[in-house]
């Protein structure tokens, strides 16, 4: 019995003299490379085992720095990827380069159509990792950001669609991407004219409410207000803008396709 007690106890020590470092993304035909330091008693490198997705790296790990080649385990770009480095305990490796696992925009456009109503449909192919679509429309002289749509991230065919909320006249809608280089990857544009009226706003001089009129009745739209410095105080949707807490002073207003200045009073 007290055998098998010491003998449990040596298992526990030497299990947790481990220790493991894991890493996962999506392989985009780069290999990573890791940092091997030596054990600290000095007698070999810190890192003892390597598995991708469950299979392990050939070749071992015996050296001061290694490389985890992708290749070797057939891998196709695109495809997720989990990485552990089994160590021992008082070390620890480094992966250097572990944002070439992190997806890039790399979507082509196969087409992008648009109705009258606002139905914006695109397909796409050649992506290599699950991003957001951001749709952007060009209102008020500047790209406005109107909504999102979750990007499938395989390299075949997929298909997409989100429905615009149009303003009065010529609509200008794209797509876009931002991955973890921070560069935002435009689409081409996409045009159409609406059937939306043109929406005005009442009253010339505000005291405590801006109303929103198309066609002499109420109309939802979205808006912003800028003060004299150009800082941003209110912005939404609606058919009304409640302005009770503003100053006196200058404001600026964007809503529908056009930009006004009103006096707060």
């Amino acid at each position: 019995m007290k055998n098998l007690i010491l003998s449990g106890l040596f298992f526990f020590l030497a299990a947790s003299a481990f220790g493991a470092l894991s890493v996962e993304g999506t392989y985009q035909g780069k290999n990573l490379y890791v940092q091997n330091p030596m054990d600290d008693e000095g007698f070999g490198y810190c890192a003892t085992k390597v598995t991708v997705n469950g299979d392990i790296l050939p070749g071992g790990t015996n050296m001061g720095a290694f490389e985890i080649d992708f290749s070797l385990f057939n891998i196709a770009i695109g495809e997720p990827v989990f990485i552990v480095v089994e160590h021992n305990d008082g070390c620890k490796p480094k992966i250097l380069n572990p944002e070439v696992l992190l997806p890039r925009s790399t979507y082509n456009i196969e087409s992008m159509n648009i109705g009258n109503d606002g139905k914006f449909i695109w397909s796409t192919s050649g992506e290599q990792g699950k991003l957001p679509f951001i749709i952007e429309q060009y209102r008020w002289n500047k790209w406005v950001t109107i909504g999102e749509v979750q990007g499938k991230g395989s390299g075949s065919k997929n298909n997409y669609e989100f429905v615009v909320t149009p303003h009065s006249g010529e609509n200008t809608i794209r797509i876009a991407q931002v991955d973890h280089s921070g560069t935002k990857r435009p689409s081409k544009e996409v045009k159409f004219t609406s059937a939306v009226s043109v929406v005005t706003k009442t009253p010339t001089k505000v005291k405590n409410e801006i109303k929103f009129i198309s066609s002499g009745k109420p109309a939802e739209t979205r808006y912003e207000i800028y003060d004299a410095y150009g800082n941003i105080v209110k912005k939404g949707v609606g058919s009304s803008v409640n302005c009770s807490n503003l100053l006196r002073g200058v404001y600026y207003i964007n809503f529908d396709n056009v930009n006004e200045k009103f006096i707060k009073n």
